[in-house]
């Protein structure tokens, strides 16, 4: 069984990641060695870039400052964070952003952990609940290709609000796509406009890993087919399949 370090060697070699995969651990205690995190955050999503160079543990508090994310994962919150809650709603509701009957369709996680572990995959101390990716839309291709063999349906896309992957993937068990949402946006700097994020359960990480080698594979064959076809065809050319995957293996 390969490793966490192996599986993340393969996932950024075989998709062609520019960001290391992020595990995202929902425990109740904090292995030995795990450092807690200190320091400001303007929202839990931005524990994602973080955690891009270490490993570490977060509680409740050190969420409090997105409401939107301690509800979406389910965590313990103050007063001060249901009264944040309850502030961005009415805001979203004025907005028609997210309206009442909205509210219903946003993933909560069904479990209530007491923590919130991050870090690089090939670092984490545990197995992860899910594992994240920053993903452009060719990388995207992919990994969809996978969720469908794996999980013989394809990963919903998600918008608003993109904490809301995380539960929906470690809830169903099922991969999932986030286009991020505008808060994400602002608050991640890795999250630019060409990158979206794919959340793998990481009970089917290793089946995701191996789909994804075999699947990296092929689209590079593939593509250089389909590139030898157009050539032949914009010169004029009429080439059976046959011809072109002749041509493929002279390439």
């Amino acid at each position: 069984m390969p490793s966490h370090s192996e599986i993340s060697s393969a996932l950024i070699q075989d998709l062609g990641l520019s960001h290391p995969p992020i595990a995202v651990c929902l425990t109740d205690s904090v292995p030995a060695g795990v450092e807690a995190w200190s320091g400001p955050i303007p929202a839990g999503c931005r524990f994602w870039q973080e955690a891009g160079a270490r490993v570490f543990a977060t509680s409740a508090s050190d969420h409090s400052s997105c409401a939107i994310g301690q509800y979406t994962h389910n965590l313990e919150m103050s007063p001060a964070s249901n009264t944040d809650l309850m502030d961005a709603l009415k805001v979203f509701a004025d907005l028609t952003y997210v309206r009442e009957q909205d509210l219903q369709m946003i993933p909560v996680l069904a479990s209530k952990p007491k923590y919130v572990i991050y870090g690089p995959l090939a670092e984490i101390p545990l197995d992860p609940d899910v594992v994240l990716l920053l993903v452009r839309a060719d990388q995207t291709l992919i990994l969809s290709e996978a969720s469908q063999q794996l999980e013989n349906g394809l990963p919903p896309a998600m918008g608003r609000p993109a904490c809301a992957v995380i539960p929906q993937a470690r809830n169903t068990g099922r991969s999932a796509l986030s286009l991020g949402c505008c808060g994400a946006r602002a608050y991640l700097d890795v999250l630019s406009e060409n990158i979206a994020l794919y959340a793998i359960p990481g009970a089917t990480l290793d089946a995701f890993a191996e789909r994804i080698t075999a699947l990296s594979k092929a689209n590079g064959i593939l593509t250089k087919f389909h590139q030898i076809r157009r050539k032949d065809i914009e010169a004029g050319n009429v080439p059976t399949i046959k011809e072109s995957l002749v041509a493929l293996q002279s390439a």
